[in-house]
């Protein structure tokens, strides 16, 4: 059985939405301050541990325009690894090796979790990302915070309709002030 593992770029204020700019939401690049080369690797490492993953339609599209023209480790890994896509009205998916879920979330991720095996990784994707936590999904939460507050745009916490306890189970700083948290859902 897999476990669904959401990575999040996220101000001190808890935005997600479009940390590199390009979005042309008018907040422009909020990642600046750099994660230096323990984040990078942080990261690098964070993608080769993944066996796949688990996008929304937008992100999806992002990073299907994007990262099959890139051509580093990191890159290599994103393109050749099993993507799944959850949406109703993508049809034919062109980036190598996507599988598009469609119908119920919680029954298509639920299946997907059962039916493979390792970390299925979430990037960006903030509405799937608020269903997969609605229907207690995810399994760990690994947030990159940067010491910025945008003050508008998409929380990566929504309103759950509910207390979601979580338990902190790494916690490091790298590079320009930026930490690393990973959190856990609590399940009683």
């Amino acid at each position: 059985m897999s476990r669904i593992v959401v990575a999040q770029f996220v101000s001190v204020d808890g935005v997600i939405e479009d940390p590199v700019g390009i979005e042309d939401l008018g907040r422009g690049s909020w990642t600046r301050a750099s994660s230096g080369p323990e984040g990078a690797k942080y990261k690098v490492d964070e993608i080769m541990d993944a066996s796949a993953m688990l996008l929304g339609r937008r992100t999806y599209e992002s990073y299907a325009s994007a990262w099959p023209e890139r051509d580093d480790e990191y890159a290599d890994k994103i393109n050749r690894m099993p993507k799944y896509v959850v949406s109703s009205t993508l049809a034919d998916p062109q980036w190598s090796n996507t599988t598009v879920l469609q119908g119920d979330v919680a029954s298509s991720v639920g299946e997907l979790k059962q039916r493979t095996d390792g970390n299925i990784l979430v990037h960006g994707s903030a509405q799937l990302v608020y269903a997969l936590m609605e229907h207690d999904l995810v399994d760990e939460c690994r947030l990159m915070v940067f010491p910025v507050v945008v003050g508008a745009g998409k929380r990566f916490f929504d309103d759950p309709g509910k207390t979601v306890d979580l338990r902190l189970i790494e916690c490091r700083a790298v590079g320009e002030g930026v930490a690393i948290l990973s959190y856990e859902p609590v399940r009683g």
